[in-house]
């Protein structure tokens, strides 16, 4: 099953079981999925959304309420920032599990030694291919600099 039927499977067992919460942040998530539909239909693509794109849309908005709960939390709203995050456990369980950092480093080496990489100039190519295979499953944040520090 795709992660969009899982997502509308989930919003229909939400709407049986009359949890608001979680349904309210499952209509987000169809919400942002929908908007790069229609993004793509704009720029003449009718495919639609698929798992890669989806997973994007769902790390872009784990991103967003972090920020969101730090920036409650900095301003003493604390019930915003546990709103928050009860939305990112609910978008967590459409992501992929996390990779330890022992996964990692093999997945840094080996999209190193598949692109053949060897100098500052190929860490695009090495992120591209990480992000293509591992897309939900690593912060391209923090692997940016292993990445540079390899080639560098």
């Amino acid at each position: 099953m795709d992660l969009r039927s899982r997502i509308n499977a989930e919003l229909k067992t939400a709407m049986k079981n009359k949890e608001t919460d979680r349904l309210s942040t499952l209509r987000l998530i169809n919400a942002a999925i929908k908007d790069r539909d229609i993004a793509l239909r704009g720029e003449g693509e009718d495919g639609g959304v698929g798992d890669p794109e989806v997973l994007q849309i769902l790390g872009k908005m784990v991103k967003q309420r972090q920020e969101s709960a730090r920036a409650y939390e900095e301003g003493g709203r604390l019930e915003l920032a546990d709103s928050e995050r009860a939305e990112i456990k609910v978008i967590d369980d459409f992501l992929p599990r996390k990779l330890s950092d022992e996964e990692v480093e093999k997945a840094v080496s080996q999209a190193i030694e598949d692109t053949g990489a060897e100098s500052i100039r190929d860490m695009g190519r090495v992120m591209g291919e990480l992000k293509g295979k591992y897309t939900g499953q690593m912060d391209f944040s923090t692997i940016g600099p292993k990445v540079k520090a390899r080639l560098g």
